[in-house]
């Protein structure tokens, strides 16, 4: 099959040009095994954010104190990382489409255990169990999302990856923009179960989506998944500076500036609100990342990608410590939404960055790693701000981490300068050169500033899909 066309002769649409304003939704348009996909996932993720929101809720509820919400997330975090490391060597071994479903019918029997132990009055005055279950959703989770992700490629031509990237970015934030809110209003109206049985509904989207693929085994049959599967993409990791760096400075932002934990407590004790006002306050977040990842085009034309990571993460830093000294909930939330845009451009360009920098080899590990990272990173940061909180006070907690996240956000890239030299079209070039030998190995990306930018979506050169047989099914606009 050619690149350009779609099976049957269709040709797709023609590429928005990098400059344009708004997100390409063409992709959802044309293939519809794809839209069934994107629409599982982020129904999917929109039960997962009432789950996750009603869980803090419900544990400040039955204990008052920020720090055992705080504990909640640490408590996710260790099968967090232990399930992302091997996640990904996992989804090279086996059949993705399978895994995913065996995953989300887990997940589904999470949420039904959250509503069961709810109406049984099981958690009205210990929080131990709702805690065990969150290791289990996190568990499950970790090899979830990365089966999903790899999927992808499989349903849309190559060239559409980048609209494609986007659109997750899209659906996963709306889901995080209005799964606190329907949180927030179901506890406030129902109570805690009525949350869990919204979000139990929620999986028939994603089973159906997945029912509706065909099966998906890793091309050339995948290799084992085991310690030296994920050791050796450690290694690769190890070895580029510039995708390391990306990491370091996302943990740096979310572990000194992640204020949710102390969400319900500032909602009830500077804002004289209760649950309603604590789901706007996680909502006000992912309202300011879905403008910004609606509104990415512009970022297409970016060439120092690492530098506007590093402005992008100092601006999260500031608006968060900014939210820490407001006393007006208007404006509390605003500062909310300006981090959430600046956290949601460092993830766009963060993302190119890794798509240029790992060959295809590699990138079921490395979005394992990538997982862990985004999603430890916050884990980790609601464990330090109800600490700090219940050491000092939930403003003091805030503000100094905004202000922590930024002077160390300097250190780090005065000691690895690489990242803000980063060039994009200088890396492109490089790892077009990397692949264009078949015997040539992983370069390290030390791209310097030259020449044009490509889109903030670009990614590194594939293997050429196979023309005929399953994969000119699933390209078919009317499977």
């Amino acid at each position: 099959m050619r690149a350009g066309r779609a099976a049957g002769g269709a040709r797709p649409r023609r590429h928005p040009r990098p400059g344009k304003l708004l997100a390409d939704i063409s992709p959802l348009r044309e293939y519809p095994a794809y839209r069934r996909l994107w629409a599982g996932e982020t129904i999917s993720s929109l039960g997962s954010q009432i789950t996750a929101t009603a869980v803090l809720l419900q544990v400040f509820a039955v204990t008052r104190s920020s720090f055992q919400v705080g504990l909640v997330s640490l408590v996710a975090l260790v099968p967090l990382v232990v399930g992302g490391l091997f996640g990904g060597a996992i989804v090279d071994a086996v059949d993705r489409r399978r895994l995913a479903m065996v995953t989300s019918g887990g997940l589904a029997a999470v949420s039904a255990a959250f509503l069961l132990l709810t109406l049984a009055g099981a958690v009205d005055s210990v929080a131990w169990p709702l805690m065990c279950l969150v290791a289990v959703q996190s568990a499950l989770l970790a090899a979830d999302q990365p089966a999903r992700r790899a999927m992808t490629p499989n349903l849309i031509p190559l060239e559409r990856l980048s609209a494609a990237s986007a659109l997750s970015q899209i659906g996963g934030t709306a889901a995080g923009v209005f799964g606190p809110l329907i949180a927030g209003v179901t506890v406030a109206a129902g109570g805690f179960s009525v949350a869990y049985a919204v979000d139990l509904v929620t999986f028939a989207a994603p089973l159906y989506g997945l029912a509706r693929l065909p099966a998906m085994p890793p091309r050339g049959g995948g290799r084992g998944a085991g310690v030296a599967s994920v050791a050796e993409g450690l290694r690769f990791l190890h070895g580029q500076p510039v995708l390391l760096m990306t990491f370091v400075v996302d943990l740096i932002a979310m572990v000194f500036g992640m204020p949710r934990a102390l969400f319900p407590e500032l909602a009830e004790g500077r804002f004289g609100g209760g649950s309603a006002t604590a789901g706007a306050m996680y909502s006000a977040v992912a309202v300011g990342s879905l403008l910004a990842a609606g509104l990415s085009g512009p970022l297409g034309g970016v060439r120092r990608q690492g530098l506007a990571v590093v402005v992008s993460i100092a601006l999260w830093g500031g608006a968060i410590a900014g939210f820490g000294l407001a006393h007006d909930i208007v404006l509390g939330l605003a500062l909310l939404a300006l981090a959430g845009a600046a956290d949601m451009v460092s993830a766009i360009l963060r993302n190119a960055i890794l798509n240029v920098a790992t060959p295809d080899e590699m990138r079921g590990r490395l979005q394992g790693v990538f997982l862990v990272v985004v999603t430890g990173g916050p884990r980790l940061g609601d464990l330090e701000a109800g600490s700090v909180a219940a050491a000092t006070s939930p403003a003091f907690s805030v503000i100094s981490g905004g202000l922590a996240g930024i002077g160390c956000l300097l250190l780090a890239t005065a000691a690895v300068p690489a990242l803000v030299r980063y060039d994009a079209k200088a890396a492109v070039a490089q790892a077009q050169a990397r692949s264009s030998g078949p015997e040539a190995g992983p370069a390290e990306v030390t791209a310097s500033p030259g020449g044009p930018a490509p889109s903030a979506g670009t990614e590194a050169p594939q293997v050429p899909r196979p023309s005929g047989g399953a994969a000119r099914d699933i390209l078919d606009p009317n499977a």
